[in-house]
C-alpha cells in the first residue's frame, strides 16, 4: 500500500519521446533544429542542455511546492518525519513485527479466509503487543475444541443424533457429544462476559458450545472456529422457550434442587441453569463440586446469565488444576478468550478503523475514559464531571489548564476517546482544553464517537456502535472506567490494561478519592455465591484463595488478581 495517499507527479519532461495516440514523437521534433555543421551541432547540445536544466528546476519547485503549501494536509510516514522532527524510523519495523504475530502466540487458528472476517488478523496493529502470553497448554487445548467442535457441530451426524435425546425424559448412557447453549440475554458488555464464562466452561467440561444468535449476534461478531458454526442452528427444538425460562421451570436445576427433584440414578436429557444476577441459592448449587458431577452427566446444558462467573470456577475443587494449567497468569482469563472469541464482523470493524485512523492514529499517547453513570435524571452531572477531572489530574493522564503557558518547541499530543451515553462529558472537556493552555504545553485533542442519549439494547447499530467503541477504548494507552460498567470491563481485558477505575457516585457528589488503579485486567463477578459446599453453610468466598479477592468498584463482587 502506498504510504503517502499525495504522489509527487512526475517531472514534465522526463524522456526524450512522448506518445500521442499510436505515433511517437521525438524530442527534435519537438524543438526542430537543422543539424547542418558542427557549430550549430554545439549550440543545438548547449540549448538542450540548458532546457534539460531548466525542466529538472521547474520539477524540483512542484515537488516543494506540492509539499509545502498546505501544511493541515494529512501526509505519509515520508514526509511526517521531516516536518515534525519525530523519529518515525522504526514505524515500518513495528508494524511487521506486531503482524508477525497475527495468531497471537498460538491463540488464534490459520486457514481463515482473512477477507471474510479482517478483525481476526487485523487487531493486532492497532495495539501494543500484549505482555501476556497465552500458555501452550491453552493452545494446545483451543485447537483440540476446535477439532471436537468440528465433529459434534451442526449438521454432523453426531450433532443429529443427540438432538433426538431432547425428546426424551433421560437418556441411557452417554453420546459422543455434550453441549452447553448460551441464550442471547442482557446487554452487549454482559453477553459478551458471559459467553466467555460459559466457553471456559465448555472447555473444562468437554461440552460444545453453542451461541443462541439473539437479534445481532452474528451481525457483531464473526465465526471463531474453523470449519463449523457457534451459532445454534435456527430450526432447534427448544428456542422459542428460551425467553420463558426462569427459576420457576420444571428443568431448572436449582428448582429441581430446592424441590428434591434431583434422581442420581437417572440421567436427564437437558437441564436448564440459571445463573442471572437474581439467582437463588439453589441455583448457586452449580458451583459445588458434587452438583457437577450429577450435572456433568446431563448432554443438553442451557444456560441463560448474565455474569462473569469465572471467578468462582476457580473455587471448584475438580476444576482449579485444570484451570491453572490453562491460565498459569491467572489474571488473563477474559484477555486471551476475549481476544480468540470476539472479532467483529467487517461492518462493525469499519467502524473501528475509521474513527482510529482519523482521530487516535496520530496522537503520541491515546487516553480512554469510559463514563457510565447510574444516578437518575438528565445530565451531564457536574460532581461526576468533577470526578473525571480529579482522577485524570491526580494520577497525571491529563494536564491541569492555566491562565498563561509557556511554549513548547514541539508539544505532545494527547487524544482523548470518551465513550458515553451523553455527549456532555467531553463536550466539557473539549471545551476547556480549547478555551486554556494546558500546564505542560502539551496539545489536547477530545473526542467521542457517538451520543446515544440512552441504552438501546435491542438495536443492531446501536450495539454495533458499543462494540465498537469498546475496541475503541481498548486500543488506548490508559484507560479510565466506571464503577460496576461491564462496557468498561470489556475493554481492559481485550486490551490487557490495567484501568483507573472511577468510584461510584454516591448522594450527587463526588468521591474522594475519585478513582483508584485496578489490581488486574480482570472482570469483576458481579453476584458470586457466598456459600461452602462442604460445610452447608455461608462463607466468604473473596478470602478462601489468594488469586480470587473482591473487587475495587464493588465489594462484595469477585475477581482473579
Amino acid at each position: 500500500m502506498d504510504q503517502n495517499p499525495y504522489r509527487r507527479k512526475p517531472s514534465p519532461i522526463t524522456t526524450t519521446t512522448t506518445t500521442t495516440g499510436s505515433n511517437s514523437v521525438e524530442f527534435s521534433q519537438l524543438y526542430p533544429v537543422k543539424f547542418l555543421s558542427s557549430g550549430s551541432m554545439k549550440l543545438t547540445r548547449t540549448l538542450t542542455s540548458c532546457l534539460i536544466l531548466f525542466s529538472v528546476l521547474l520539477a524540483f519547485s512542484l515537488i516543494f511546492h506540492h509539499n509545502t503549501s498546505d501544511p493541515n494536509r494529512n501526509m505519509g510516514f515520508a514526509e511526517a518525519r521531516v516536518l515534525d522532527n519525530r523519529d518515525y524510523s522504526n514505524v515500518t519495523t513495528t508494524i511487521d513485527s506486531n503482524y508477525s504475530d497475527k495468531l497471537l502466540g498460538g491463540l488464534l487458528a490459520t486457514g481463515f479466509d482473512e477477507d471474510s472476517c479482517l478483525s481476526r488478523y487485523q487487531s493486532v496493529l492497532y495495539r501494543k503487543p500484549s505482555p501476556y502470553k497465552p500458555s501452550p497448554y491453552l493452545v494446545s487445548k483451543l485447537r483440540s475444541y476446535e477439532m471436537m467442535h468440528k465433529r459434534c457441530g451442526p449438521g454432523t451426524e453426531s450433532y443429529k443424533k443427540a438432538l433426538k435425546q431432547l425428546d426424551q425424559e433421560h437418556i441411557d448412557g452417554s453420546g459422543e457429544c455434550r453441549y452447553v447453549v448460551w441464550v442471547s440475554f442482557s446487554g452487549l458488555g454482559n453477553r459478551m462476559l458471559s459467553l466467555a464464562s460459559v466457553f471456559l466452561y465448555a472447555l473444562l467440561t468437554d461440552r460444545v458450545l453453542l451461541v443462541d444468535r439473539g437479534k445481532d449476534m452474528e451481525d457483531l461478531f464473526c465465526e471463531p472456529f474453523l470449519g463449523m458454526s457457534w451459532l445454534l442452528p435456527l430450526d432447534f427444538p427448544m428456542t422459542k422457550q428460551f425467553d420463558g425460562l426462569n427459576q420457576e421451570s420444571s428443568r431448572c436445576y436449582g428448582y429441581m434442587v430446592e424441590n428434591h427433584a434431583v434422581d442420581t440414578e437417572k440421567t436427564l436429557s437437558h437441564v436448564y441453569l440459571h445463573l442471572v444476577h437474581d439467582y437463588g441459592d439453589h441455583d448457586k448449587m452449580f458451583f459445588c463440586e458434587g452438583d457437577q458431577s450429577v450435572i456433568g452427566k446431563v448432554p443438553w446444558l442451557i444456560v441463560k446469565t448474565d455474569n462473569y462467573f469465572v471467578p468462582s470456577l476457580w473455587l471448584i475443587p475438580g476444576f482449579d488444576e485444570e484451570l491453572n494449567k490453562l491460565f498459569p497468569q491467572r489474571a488473563t482469563v477474559f484477555h486471551h478468550l476475549g481476544r480468540y472469541l470476539f472479532h467483529p464482523t467487517n461492518q462493525v470493524w469499519g467502524l473501528v478503523t475509521r474513527y482510529y485512523e482519523a482521530y487516535l492514529s496520530h496522537a503520541d499517547e491515546k487516553i480512554g475514559i469510559q463514563v457510565r453513570v447510574f444516578d437518575e435524571g438528565e445530565g451531564p452531572f457536574q460532581h461526576v464531571m468533577d470526578q473525571i477531572s480529579a482522577c485524570t489530574q491526580k494520577e497525571k493522564l491529563l494536564p491541569e489548564v492555566v491562565e498563561r503557558s509557556n511554549r513548547v518547541k514541539i508539544p505532545k499530543h494527547k487524544a482523548v476517546l470518551v465513550t458515553s451515553l451523553s455527549s456532555g462529558y467531553s463536550e466539557n472537556l473539549k471545551s476547556m482544553y480549547w478555551e486554556y493552555p494546558t500546564s505542560t504545553g502539551e496539545i489536547i485533542g477530545v473526542h467521542q464517537p457517538s451520543q446515544e442519549g440512552y441504552q438501546q439494547t435491542e438495536k443492531k447499530m446501536h450495539n454495533g456502535k458499543a462494540l465498537a467503541e469498546m475496541y475503541l477504548l481498548s486500543m488506548t494507552d490508559n484507560l479510565v472506567t466506571s464503577a460496576w460498567s461491564t462496557f468498561g470491563y470489556v475493554a481492559q481485558g481485550l486490551g490487557g490494561l490495567k484501568p483507573w477505575i472511577l468510584y461510584k457516585p454516591e448522594n450527587y457528589t463526588s468521591p474522594d478519592p475519585a478513582c483508584a488503579r485496578a489490581m488486574s485486567i480482570e472482570p469483576c463477578f458481579h453476584a458470586p455465591p457466598f456459600y461452602d459446599c462442604k460445610a452447608k453453610t455461608g462463607i466468604d468466598t473473596g478470602k478462601l484463595v489468594p488469586h480470587v479477592r473482591h473487587c475495587e468498584d464493588m465489594s462484595w463482587g469477585l475477581k482473579l488478581v
